[in-house]
Parts: structure tokens; C-alpha cells; sequence
């Protein structure tokens, strides 16, 4: 019997082709000659004339049952049931919008002239305080410029023996501030009372030209190649030396956890000293040191948002600015700028750091981390560009040239800060106990 009866019904075949059809069992090719059209018409005509619900559900049983029995199936795998429903297909997410290009403001916004600014590469004559209040040293006296009320004021002239001023230092509170100065001491004011507290002496031979703040430890760096770590709360406050460089020491910078220093010198040499492993004994060994630099290097800056990573900038016969991963003791990447490195920024807003050089273009450069690509060029200083200091929100940059220039200069190259999350209401007496 042939498995498919049906097919019969429509189609005559004789044995010829019936046995050429079982030979290729493969597939099936029907022969159009052999079709009765007539009786196929016919069948269809009436079929199609007398169709109703319950003729199509007892025919569609009748050819299911034939055709299991056929196959040797069960029925129940045979059953017809209605379209499967249309399942809800996820979209993937459309993909993230690049971030758009921000404005980069080309010119300064404000200039001022800085009459009697030193041209001395090694000295840190420019300083910017949480207060919002920023401090430059002119010869013997310190200026005040608050950024808040754009006031400018005269704060203090130290004494022709003690002076010039080579270095000031905003403490973390912003009110109190660090004046080193040419006979080796180092002034400590509360600039809110306009009021010397005391004068730190005995830690170094000659000039101070390098201060940072670590809580209340204010280190020292002088022309002696001596790093001293001052707690300004004891009356001798000495409290540790590092000895590690054979020149003046030109750059200082905590990292921003406070556990680790480092620190530039005329001797091409960048140092990190470990704050855990000090020693008020004997003089503590650094942690590591790197002499890949050919020049002087004057600036430092660690990152705000990679703890352990550190950028260095070296002098004239250098021009490369190199980043340090002082985790490992390692140097991640170098970039040869072209021109004297003089100081270093990174952003608080964005992964950038920003150069300021001396010659031949006098210009600050903005760069991408951690590409390291330029992004902008800013010019406007027509003599090397000593020192840079940031606004407390990061927005802004104060540069500052001596010699032919002497301006100080602001540029909002690093865009506004990200706007601060609402403050959720507490609850009343959300801090007091509660009755139970």
C-alpha cells in the first residue's frame, strides 16, 4: 500500500512511474501528463461549494488519523492548533551618544600685570586657597586676588634680610598660609587675623623655594637639597628630613591620600617617599626614584582620579612630560612636548592635564589621558609660563610669566564642574534616638 493514499486519489500513475517513483524515494517529481485535470477540477469545485466549519474540523481529523496511521506516529503530534502568538522581542538598547566636543575658550579671560615677578625656575611664587582667594609673591610682598568679589589687596612686605619671598602655600583650610623666604625660614600667618603665628627656623641652610601641606604637616624643600616634615602644632617641630637629592629641591606634592610624596630637583631627579615609613632617627630613604629626566623638574601633579599616578615635567633640556605609576615604581607613558615643561595640572572635571612651557612657544598645552593627543593650544604669554594654580571648583587656571611678560593671566580651559546631586530632606530629629 502506498504510504500516501491521498495522493493517489488526485494523482493516476501508472506502474512505470510508480515504480521509477519508489526507486527515487528521495523526492518526488509529479509527472504533469499523467494528471487527470478533469477529476481533480471536480473534486475541488464541490469541496469548495459545500465547506463549512464542522465538513473542514471532521475532514482535517479524518486526513490527521490516515496520515498517522500512514506514518505510525501518534495522533497527538500530528495535532493542528492555531498560530502561536506573537512573542514581544526586546530592542537592544540603542547605543551610548558620544559624549559632544566641549568649547575650549582659546583667549584669557582677565590679565593683570605682575610688576617685580622673579624669572627663577625654581621658585613657587603662585598659590590658590579653598577660600577662593589666590596669593602671588612679588619681590618682598604678597598680594591677595579674591576670585569671589574680584578684590585685589596688599597682604604683607617681609623685611629686606629675610626676603625675597621665594614660596607660598595655601594651608587646607585656606586661611592659614606658608611664606618661605631667602634666609632658609619659613613664615606662618593667619590671614584672616593678618596675623604671624610663628616662624619655623633650623630645618634648612638656605633658601625655602618649594612648601606643601599635608594636614598639619607643612614639608619643606630648600636650595640645601633638605626635604623636611614640619608639625606646625609642636614647639620644636621638626619632625623628620629626607635626604635623597644633590640640588635644590624645586617641586613638592603630597598625593592626594597624604601617604605619599614627591619631590623634584635641579638634579633631574624625581623622588616618593612613603609617609608610614618616616623616621625621626636618621634621614628616611625614598621609596623610588626616577632620573629618566635630562632637566630640571620643577613640576608635579598627581592625578585626582587615578590615586597612584603621578606626572612629571622636566626643564629645557628635557620638554617631556612623563606619568608614573609610583604603585609599582613604574613609568607608564612619556611625551616629548617640544618645549620646557614649567608646571602641570590635571583637571578636577575631566581626564586632562594641562602643561604650561617656556620656550619656544611660551604656550599651555592641553592634553587627553590617557592618550596623551593635544587637544588645545593656548597662547598668550610671550615669556615662559613658571606657574599655574587652580580655582577650588577646577574651572579655572591662573598662569603666571615673568621677564618681558610679567602678566597673570585666568583661562577657563577645564569647563564648569558637574552640578552637585539635590540633597535628599531628612526626616525631623532624623539624628536623635527614637522613642520605642
Amino acid at each position: 500500500m502506498t504510504p500516501f493514499p491521498l495522493l493517489q486519489r488526485f494523482l493516476h500513475l501508472d506502474d512505470d512511474n510508480n515504480s521509477r517513483w519508489h526507486q527515487n524515494i528521495d523526492r518526488f517529481i509529479p509527472n504533469r501528463s499523467a494528471i487527470d485535470w478533469d477529476h481533480a477540477t471536480t473534486i475541488l469545485s464541490t469541496t469548495t461549494t459545500n465547506v463549512t466549519k464542522e465538513n473542514l474540523w471532521l475532514a482535517s481529523n479524518v486526513y490527521q488519523k490516515k496520515l498517522a496511521e500512514a506514518a505510525d506516529l501518534p495522533t497527538r503530534i500530528l495535532a493542528f492548533r492555531n498560530k502561536p502568538r506573537k512573542r514581544n522581542v526586546i530592542s537592544p538598547p540603542p547605543p551610548p551618544r558620544s559624549k559632544p566636543m566641549r568649547y575650549i575658550p582659546k583667549t584669557c579671560e582677565g590679565t593683570f600685570d605682575l610688576p617685580d615677578l622673579s624669572d627663577d625656575f625654581s621658585l613657587n611664587l603662585l598659590d590658590w586657597g579653598s577660600r577662593n582667594v589666590l596669593s602671588i609673591a612679588l619681590d618682598h610682598t604678597i598680594y591677595f586676588w579674591n576670585a569671589s568679589d574680584s578684590s585685589g589687596s596688599e597682604f604683607v612686605t617681609v623685611d629686606e634680610e629675610e626676603g625675597p619671598v621665594t614660596s607660598v602655600c595655601w594651608a587646607p583650610d585656606g586661611r592659614h598660609l606658608a611664606v618661605g623666604l631667602t634666609n632658609s625660614h619659613v613664615q606662618l600667618w593667619d590671614t584672616a587675623a593678618n596675623k604671624q603665628l610663628r616662624t619655623l627656623k633650623g630645618g634648612h641652610r638656605a633658601r625655602v623655594g618649594s612648601l606643601a601641606w599635608n594636614g598639619h604637616v607643612l614639608t619643606t624643600g630648600g636650595m640645601d637639597g633638605k626635604i623636611v616634615n614640619n608639625d606646625v602644632r609642636l614647639r620644636s617641630q621638626i619632625i623628620n628630613t629626607y635626604r635623597g637629592h644633590r640640588r635644590e629641591v624645586c617641586g613638592l606634592k603630597w598625593s592626594l591620600d597624604g601617604k605619599q610624596l614627591a619631590s623634584g630637583g635641579n638634579d633631574n631627579v624625581v623622588h616618593i617617599w612613603d609617609m608610614s615609613a618616616v623616621s625621626s632617627n636618621s634621614p628616611t630613604r625614598w621609596l623610588y626614584r626616577f632620573d629618566e629626566h635630562k632637566a630640571a623638574v620643577k613640576a608635579l601633579a598627581w592625578c585626582p582620579f587615578q590615586g597612584n599616578l603621578l606626572a612629571s615635567g622636566g626643564g629645557g633640556g628635557d620638554c617631556c612630560v612623563k606619568l608614573w605609576n609610583t604603585g609599582m615604581g613604574e613609568r607608564m607613558n612619556s611625551v616629548d612636548t617640544g618645549s620646557q615643561v614649567c608646571a602641570l595640572l590635571w583637571s578636577k572635571n575631566e581626564r586632562e592635564l594641562l602643561s604650561s612651557h617656556g620656550l619656544t612657544q611660551n604656550q599651555l598645552t592641553l592634553w587627553k589621558y590617557p592618550s596623551m593627543l593635544k587637544i588645545a593650544e593656548l597662547h598668550g604669554h610671550t615669556s615662559r609660563v613658571l606657574h599655574m594654580t587652580q580655582s577650588p571648583d577646577g574651572s579655572t587656571v591662573a598662569s603666571a610669566a615673568a621677564a618681558a611678560d610679567q602678566t597673570l593671566r585666568f583661562w577657563e580651559v577645564f569647563g564648569t564642574p558637574p552640578a552637585a546631586p539635590p540633597k535628599r530632606n531628612k526626616m525631623p530629629f532624623a539624628d536623635s534616638n527614637r522613642i520605642r
